[in-house]
């Protein structure tokens, strides 16, 4: 790939390549300090050489270097090599915590949470953030960004899930450095009268502000919701239902502030701030303006990892404005991900939305230029569609692995939400930013709230009905990682091929295209020969999942409550055949059999001896007793059951040295069939 001959993009690449490497090492600060130690000094050396035309080894002890820097960065990331971080003292049993808020999340239907600092515990200054969940009371305010506050209890890890392919918010927080979570009844904790301020908090307050400004002038819910999502990166107060039309249409990328809304804003801001140049120095002072806006507005928007990508990435596209030499746009990203990665967090490397946001812009500026080369049509109007479309299918051609990775779903009419919604964003930004002007200043005008309000609502309809046609979402694929990355060599091969046809590039793309039809294969006749029997765990229900090769059936007595479960095992297992099935008393598995005794207590009187006891929905039972009649090798709790029941069979077991085994602690449990 041409790209590859510039030097930035290789050191990017190795930048991440250590950051991958040092994520996998772990390694301590001083043997990573070392390493990039090591090889300066071979730099220096092979520098000072340089002359002597050994410019081959300069060049990969700098690649060296940049691999070594990125797996410095990510010893220095690492709470364990944090001598104050909270790990390192006892936080076993309660505690007295001092805590700072740092971030509001979105709330569930029990509790508010947060994203805290540890202060400091039994009065020891310490370090490190944790989730705090906070019981919701309607007649307590939630905490704000900055509030401190003082508790007395116990913090906890953060639990896996208990089903497989459920998503792991486990490991999602523990690449945001949080590992721990601490849990409070309402009003169980001190709240400090005067927090130190921060940049985040006073950012927060103004974001606040506009919010409540915009509630007062009469803005719709939805359109509310629309509107902090769009200009403020707030998508905590948008429906389910809206999100998924949104996703459902393609249209999602747009709720996020990232590079399409910093690409027009930077536009604004060069129109806005022309008139500079007429003054000594101004073009100076019109850049310096230009990123001290755009890094003002990161701050306002919550500083998300799409909204620092896309403010270094155009901070970057300004200063190449400025010397009047737009420059090599690959270079341009390049530079921006090595900044980002190297300044702010390497661990922003792993969140999706990072992945898709570069993989989106590599795509469109590589594959972009290809499609507008393939055809040039003369009519204007015409010629603005293809440019809209083009971008599109760019875009979509750059995500689309990573989205069926992650989402297990493709959104058919992404391209005509493109068209119908993209070319309306600078409107749509423009205007919004004037609103929220107005609105802070007490002079937003009521005909200004009706028009922006309206503009919203065309918005929304238009993407519901898009979401609608439902034909057109293609749901539940199976996709792994392997897949995620042969279907990459795939479409650079296909991108490759269509640039210059050769008998290396052809063999190339055949090859990757034999590589993954051979996995699919492989993968499908894996599944073919796959018998499982699953306990899952589902709050209030009993569920059991029998997968015999590619069908699975869902044995549950509420079906209509399994969805997410059954959903997530279909699309990981293969699944293309699903039978629901109720639930009975006792099943023969090969060798082994397994009895259900749930609420009714009805059970064969001369079953004695089954190898599994699955207890569901509380049976009002002596266990003791029943243990003694039955004699079961193991027995099982589901979530059906209350969990203060659960408890007093779990020591029952413990006495009668029966192995027990609760899906609300232990996770889904996984039946031994046997041969």
């Amino acid at each position: 790939m041409q790209f590859l001959r510039f030097i930035p993009i290789k050191l990017t690449l190795l930048l991440v390549a250590g950051i991958v490497l040092g994520s996998f090492l772990k390694l301590n600060i001083i043997p990573a300090l070392s390493l990039v130690l090591f090889f300066l000094v071979l730099l220096g050396f092979a520098f000072y050489g340089k002359s002597k035309q050994i410019t081959m080894i300069f060049g990969l002890t700098a690649g060296l270097t940049t691999l070594a820097i990125g797996i410095f960065t990510v010893s220095l990331s690492l709470p364990e090599n944090q001598d104050i971080h909270y790990s390192h003292q006892a936080y076993n049993g309660p505690h007295v915590y001092h805590l700072k808020i740092g971030q509001v999340l979105k709330s569930t239907p029990y509790s508010d949470r947060y994203l805290a600092k540890l202060l400091a515990i039994d009065g020891h200054g310490t370090a490190g953030s944790i989730l705090l969940n906070v019981a919701q009371d309607t007649l307590v305010e939630v905490l704000d960004v900055d509030s401190e506050i003082i508790c007395f209890n116990s913090i906890s890890p953060i639990n896996p899930p208990l089903n497989p392919y459920q998503f792991n918010y486990k490991k999602y927080m523990s690449r945001l450095g949080i590992s721990h979570q601490l849990q409070l009844r309402t009003g169980a904790y001190i709240l400090m009268s005067q927090p130190s301020p921060t940049f985040n908090g006073i950012a927060a307050k103004l974001r606040g502000k506009i919010i409540e400004n915009l509630k007062s002038a009469g803005f719709g819910q939805d359109e509310l919701g629309i509107i902090q999502a769009l200009l403020l990166g707030q998508r905590s107060d948008i429906s389910e239902e809206t999100y998924n039309s949104y996703k459902n249409a393609g249209a999602v990328h747009i709720l996020a502030v990232s590079g399409l809304h910093i690409g027009i804003i930077l536009l604004l801001l060069q129109f806005l701030f022309r008139p500079l140049e007429r003054l000594p120095h101004g073009k100076t002072v019109k850049l310096g303006m230009i990123v001290l806006m755009l890094w003002a507005y990161a701050l306002l928007a919550g500083m998300s990892a799409s909204i620092v990508r896309a403010v270094s990435m155009f901070s970057f596209v300004a200063y190449a404005l400025y010397l009047n030499r737009p420059g090599n746009t690959f270079n341009i990203l390049a530079l921006s991900m090595f900044f980002i990665l190297l300044v702010f967090d390497p661990n922003l490397l792993f969140q999706v939305g990072f992945q898709m946001s570069y993989a989106a812009v590599y795509a469109i500026v590589w594959v972009y230029p290809l499609l507008q080369k393939f055809w040039s049509p003369k009519n204007v109007i015409v010629q603005k569609i293809w440019q809209l479309l083009s971008v599109s299918i760019s875009a979509q051609l750059g995500v689309l692995p990573i989205s069926l990775f992650y989402f297990h779903q493709f959104p058919g009419l992404f391209f005509v939400s493109n068209l119908l919604v993209v070319p309306f964003m600078g409107l749509i930004l423009g205007l919004g930013i004037l609103i929220i002007v107005l609105a802070l200043s007490d002079l937003l005008p009521l005909f200004g709230v009706t028009i922006y309000d309206n503009l919203i609502r065309i918005l929304n309809a238009t993407v519901d009905w898009i979401a609608s046609q439902e034909v057109f979402i293609f749901k539940n694929i199976s996709f792994d990682a392997v897949q995620l990355v042969l279907a990459y060599v795939l479409v650079i091969t296909l991108v490759r091929l269509s640039i210059k046809v050769n008998f290396r590039r052809v063999a190339v793309l055949f090859i990757a295209i034999l590589g993954f039809q051979s996995w699919l294969f492989f993968t499908a006749l894996q599944a073919s020969q796959q018998e499982v029997l699953l306990l899952a765990h589902q709050t209030k229900n009993s569920l059991l999942l029998y997968q015999l090769g590619h069908t699975l059936s869902v044995l549950s007595p509420e079906p209509k409550l399994t969805e997410r479960i059954v959903t997530d095992y279909q699309a990981a297992e293969r699944i293309t055949s699903v039978n629901y099935l109720p639930l009975q008393n006792s099943y023969a598995l090969k060798n082994k059999s397994l009895l259900v005794l749930d609420g009714l207590v009805d059970y064969p009187s001369n079953l004695v001896g089954p190898d599994y006891l699955l207890l569901t929905k509380s049976p009002k039972i002596n266990l003791e007793r029943t243990i003694g009649s039955l004699r079961p090798k193991m027995i099982l709790a589901d979530g059906s059951n209350y969990p203060i029941q659960v408890k007093r069979w779990q020591a029952t077991s413990r006495e009668m040295q029966i192995p027990f085994h609760y899906t609300g602690e232990q996770g889904a449990y996984q039946f031994d069939l046997g041969d």
